[in-house]
C-alpha cells in the first residue's frame, strides 16, 4: 500500500446524494480539511453499502485506503459514523485487503466487454423464459445444462450480500473460494452451487442465447445479450477497506453466520 498506515493527516470525503451523507460531509469537511483524492493519505466514504462499492470502484487502481462511514441503511461495509476523533481512528483501523473479480462478457455480436467486480458477478435472464447455461471450470465442463433465472460469482467480500439471498453459503474473508450460486434452479433442482478455488477460470455459455437471452452484471455494470462470461479473480488489483478494531470485515463475516 502506498499511504503510510499511521499518519493521515491528509483526508478526502466522498458522500452518496443522501442528505444525511451530504450534511456529515459539509461537517467533516469544517472539522477536519480536505484534500484531492490522489494527495490523501486515506478516503472517508459517507453514505451506505452501494456508495463504498462506488468509490471503491472510482479508486480502484489508486491504492489508497478507503474508510466508510455509515449514513445510509444497512452499512454492512462501513463503521458507525462519528465527527469525532477522525485521525485517531483511522490511524487505529484494522485494514483488509480485498481482490475483485474480473469478467469478460462477449455479446451477440462477439464484441468483449470487460468489468470488475468487488461483490460478485451475476447473469439474470432478460424475458420470461428461464435462463439455459453451461458452466466450465478450467475448460472443464462441469455442468452441461443449467436452467435457471440466473447465476452469480460473488467473492468472499460479497458473499454476505445478493450471494446470501440466493441462498449461497457466506464465505470466510480470507478463504482462497468463490462461492458459484444459481438463482432460481429449475433444472437440476437438487443443484445448490458450489465452491470454486480462486486461482480458477469460470466460464459460462449461454445456450440458446437468441431465444433466451441473458444478461451479465459486474456489480452495478450490465452487458445485454450476452453468450459467454468468463470470470476469475483480478490478481493485479488490491483494494484496501479500513474498519474499526474488533469490527472489520472478517469479524463481520464471522458473525453474520451466526444470525438468525
Amino acid at each position: 500500500m502506498a499511504k503510510d498506515k499511521n499518519k493521515f493527516e491528509r483526508i478526502a470525503f466522498t458522500a452518496s446524494d443522501v442528505p444525511d451523507a451530504a450534511a456529515a460531509k459539509a461537517a467533516l469537511i469544517d472539522r477536519y480539511g480536505e484534500v484531492e483524492p490522489h494527495e490523501a493519505d486515506a478516503i472517508v466514504a459517507l453514505g451506505g453499502d452501494g456508495h463504498m462499492l462506488q468509490t471503491l470502484h472510482r479508486f480502484i487502481n489508486d491504492k489508497i485506503p478507503i474508510y466508510g462511514m455509515n449514513r445510509g441503511s444497512v452499512g454492512f461495509l462501513m463503521n458507525d459514523y462519528s465527527e469525532d476523533d477522525l485521525r485517531e481512528r483511522l490511524a487505529a483501523a484494522e485494514i483488509s485487503r480485498i481482490h475483485p473479480l474480473s469478467m469478460i462478457a462477449t455479446d451477440s455480436t462477439g464484441k468483449a466487454h470487460k468489468g470488475v467486480a468487488i461483490n460478485e458477478v451475476s447473469l439474470f435472464r432478460e424475458r420470461y423464459q428461464a435462463a439455459k447455461l453451461k458452466i466450465s471450470i478450467d475448460g472443464v465442463e462441469r455442468m452441461p445444462e443449467l436452467i435457471c433465472d440466473g447465476v452469480l460469482v460473488a467473492t468472499p467480500a460479497g458473499s454476505t450480500a445478493y450471494n446470501l439471498s440466493a441462498h449461497g453459503p457466506i464465505l470466510p474473508i480470507k478463504t482462497p473460494l468463490l462461492a458459484l450460486t444459481p438463482i432460481s434452479p429449475f433444472r437440476p433442482r437438487r443443484w445448490r452451487g458450489a465452491l470454486i478455488p480462486n486461482r480458477a477460470q469460470i466460464t459460462i455459455e449461454v445456450l440458446e442465447a437468441e431465444k433466451r437471452p441473458v444478461s451479465a452484471v459486474a456489480d452495478h455494470s450490465e452487458t445485454r445479450d450476452v453468450v459467454r462470461v468468463e470470470v476469475e479473480k483480478a490478481r493485479a488489483i488490491e483494494l484496501f477497506m479500513m474498519f474499526d478494531k474488533k469490527h472489520g470485515l472478517e469479524e463481520r463475516v464471522l458473525a453474520e453466520q451466526f444470525r438468525y
